[in-house]
């Protein structure tokens, strides 16, 4: 979908008056943790200023919007898919459900949900994928923001409980100090099997 046909999509959404909640997610890359999506349906009678792609954002800032996000929109909601459910799944798979939960969780169902990516969980209203949604739709951007804020802060937890690995810093992707970690301590029982890295390492320990 291109510029001009996005625009005239949310130009008629928001002349119908129809609920339009916008979908992202956070946490496909990491090699630990939950992938968790968010749902947002933003107000248009109260905009929020500086939504953006929250990998774009300071973390000052995403923490700011996100207290904003949640006290001025209609209505937002979390999903979230397990580790064995990436596993069984693929993570594809995984972040098509934590979405289509966020969507169910929303306490006002909307008409359409436009998701970031190319691709649309199994959701009973209408959906459109957008590449680059969450730089260019403001409900996405938000969603992004949500989902981003609560997986960090659940990676944070799981420093504390499985320390040794740097989730609070590098929240699970695959950074240098990470893999060294792994190599050193050995695979948790929140770091995902299936994936290469983590499974190479599992290879060697065997």
């Amino acid at each position: 979908m291109n510029d001009s046909q996005l625009a005239d999509l949310l130009n008629t959404l928001s002349q119908s008056s129809m609920h339009m909640a916008g979908v992202d997610e956070a946490g496909r890359g990491p090699l630990a943790g939950p992938v968790v999506a968010a749902a947002v349906i933003l107000d248009p009678e109260n905009p929020i200023e500086g939504l953006a792609d929250s990998k774009k954002l300071s973390a000052k800032k995403r923490a700011a919007l996100e207290l904003l996000i949640k006290e001025r929109s209609l209505s937002w909601a979390l999903g979230r898919a397990e580790i064995d459910e990436i596993e069984e799944l693929n993570i594809l798979h995984a972040s098509m459900l934590a979405m289509k939960r966020a969507v169910e969780s929303l306490d006002m169902m909307p008409a359409m949900v436009l998701i970031d990516g190319n691709r649309c969980p199994d959701v009973k209203m209408k959906s459109r994928a957008i590449i680059k949604g969450d730089q260019r739709v403001e409900a996405i951007s938000a969603a992004s923001i949500l989902a981003k804020e609560s997986r960090d802060r659940e990676m944070i937890q799981l420093d504390e409980e499985f320390p040794g690995y740097g989730f609070a810093v590098h929240k699970g992707y695959p950074t240098r100090a990470h893999i060294q970690a792994l190599k050193e301590i050995g695979v948790s029982s929140v770091h995902r099997r299936s994936y290469g890295p983590v499974k190479r390492i599992l290879q060697a320990f065997s």
